[in-house]
């Protein structure tokens, strides 16, 4: 595997800041994906995974170990029940798939809006509600991604990885991932779990699954919980996201950012009750989740603030943009003063959305090793 030293960080990630890499590895299959990661655990180097580079602020001091970009591609159907790769030590039982449901395995570099646009034109419903999310699909269920209604850990039957602590591949099944909202157990053990590939359940079908996103539903001239072409809610998605800023595109300064940049705060209903203007819904007995992007804007951060080279989106306060030249530093510092403003005006904390590499402030520090960022 070739070895490269010439790279920045702000190169490889959407929101282009980050320092030098010193080991580069780019690696084509899930083979030479587990190989690399040995080699670092081996030689004991920090090691970084990456995908697209989406979700990630990664440190002005650059990376001291390894960085693992990773390109496997594929995207293959599969016959029930799920197979286990040769060697591999299986998990708990996968539970029962739906009846018709098409099995798609899909290696971790694929490009998930490539599989997105695959899925419709498959005929396959389930994720055409996340379309236009950059990254890779390896990275999707350590967040559990979702957008528009819809969420990754609502068609995932199986996650193949490698465990770094235990030196061997497993099948996680859904029970295993523990999904919470933009939240996994692989996600709250940062580092341990390499995704090699994702099976997705997938049904057959022009319609799309329910429509679960009012907005949406808005947009399609449809009821929530109703169903709508599949082409239609990926195009009317699409749609939304560029309006927002949210689709990449090296041209629009806007999409310079990592998508949303604070989770939507889950809070007691009595502190929901407490700010009765902010959009919320219901999130389970006696919680509701509160609108982050209102919460920023009606704390004295609304489109288009800027300090610097960083700021809020022009077209949506809850990315969070940054312009050539601009630090990690400084989009650091600005985060924590919405969060900050955002506690002293109405008692609610935000959590970052992005993984915050070897910096202090928002989102923490992985030091040593870290999960794969999209």
């Amino acid at each position: 595997m070739p070895v490269r030293s010439d790279v920045s960080l702000a190169d490889l990630t959407t929101l282009g800041v980050g320092g030098p890499v010193g080991h580069l590895v780019e690696v084509a299959d899930a083979a030479s994906l587990v190989a690399a990661v040995r080699a670092a655990d081996d030689a004991g180097r920090p090691l970084l995974l990456l995908g697209g580079g989406s979700n990630l602020v990664a440190p002005d001091a650059g990376w001291p170990g390894d960085v693992v970009l990773v390109r496997s591609r594929g995207v293959h159907q599969v016959p029930g029940p799920l197979p286990a790769p040769a060697g591999a030590t299986a998990g708990s039982d996968a539970g029962p798939v739906d009846a018709g449901a098409v099995l798609l395995e899909v290696q971790a570099g694929e490009p998930w809006d490539d599989l997105v646009a695959e899925t419709v034109r498959r005929g396959l419903a389930g994720v055409e509600a996340l379309s236009g999310i950059p990254g890779s699909t390896g990275a999707t269920p350590v967040q559990n991604v979702g957008a528009y209604g819809q969420e990754v850990s609502q068609t995932i039957v199986a996650v193949r990885v490698f465990d770094r602590t235990a030196g061997t591949e497993q099948v996680l099944t859904p029970a295993d991932c523990g999904f919470a909202y933009r939240d996994s157990r692989l996600k709250q053990q940062p580092g341990r779990y390499v995704v090699l590939t994702v099976t997705f359940a997938l049904q057959p079908g022009p319609l799309s699954a329910p429509v679960g996103y009012a907005e949406l539903a808005r947009r399609l001239g449809v009821q929530v919980g109703e169903r709508a072409p599949l082409e239609q809610v990926r195009e009317a998605v699409l749609g939304l996201r560029r309006g927002k800023g949210m689709v990449w595109d090296p041209a629009d300064p806007d999409s310079r950012s990592a998508g949303s940049f604070f989770t939507n705060p889950v809070v007691a209903d009595a502190v929901a009750a407490a700010v009765p203007d902010c959009p919320s819904w219901p999130a389970g007995a006696g919680r509701r989740k509160l609108s982050a992007g209102w919460l920023v804007e009606h704390a004295g951060f609304g489109r288009g603030t800027r300090e610097g080279r960083v700021g809020t989106s022009s077209r949506h306060s809850l990315a969070l943009t940054t312009e050539p030249g601009a630090t990690a530093a400084e989009l650091i510092a600005f985060a924590a003063r919405v969060v900050t403003a955002v506690e002293q005006r109405f008692g609610v904390t935000l959590v970052p959305e992005p993984t915050v590499l070897g910096q202090g402030g928002p989102g923490g520090s992985h030091r040593g090793q870290a999960p794969s960022p999209r």
